[in-house]
């Protein structure tokens, strides 16, 4: 599974301002209603509830948030870039400014984990880290994220 089919350009963004952890669950959700017509408050409120089962903060200033949606019809991805860290309780008490919320529908199954699974290899890569840190282009950041190593990850 390719980070490119989970993404849109338009689900980049490569300059989020959030002063907290809620607060940046609250403009993911922003931007993943207006991508996929669902109610901001229902998106919201299934991150939110995902992280009181334990932070998706995975270290090294990423997280990923993700969750199950019933009446999502594909697994849609959106990264953001923060302008400035914050505190995500993560596992290595590091704050976050690199995050990619993972939506699926909620009989995705295998295809959800196989996704997240990807995600996770593809933001392990110090060099894609680096670049993703570096940039502050949607498109460039988009361009990173589909390339061919980060598709291909294995």
């Amino acid at each position: 599974m390719a980070l490119a089919g989970l993404l849109q350009q338009n689900a980049i963004i490569p300059a989020m301002k959030a002063n907290s952890k809620k607060q940046l669950l609250q403009e993911l959700a922003s931007r993943a209603s207006k991508i996929t017509d669902l109610s901001e408050r229902e998106i919201f409120d299934v991150i939110l509830q995902r992280e009181r089962l334990g932070s998706t903060g995975v270290g090294n200033g990423i997280a990923i948030p993700h969750g199950k949606l019933p009446t999502l019809t594909s697994i849609i991805g959106i990264f953001a870039r923060l302008e400035s860290p914050v505190d995500f309780e993560a596992l290595d008490d590091q704050p976050v400014d690199l995050v990619f919320l993972l939506l699926a529908p909620e009989g995705a199954g295998a295809d959800h984990l196989k996704a997240l699974s990807r995600i996770a290899r593809v933001l392990r890569d110090q060099d894609m880290v680096a670049k993703l840190r570096g940039s502050n282009s949607a498109s460039a950041i988009y361009a990173f994220l589909s390339e061919d190593q980060a598709s291909n990850a294995a």
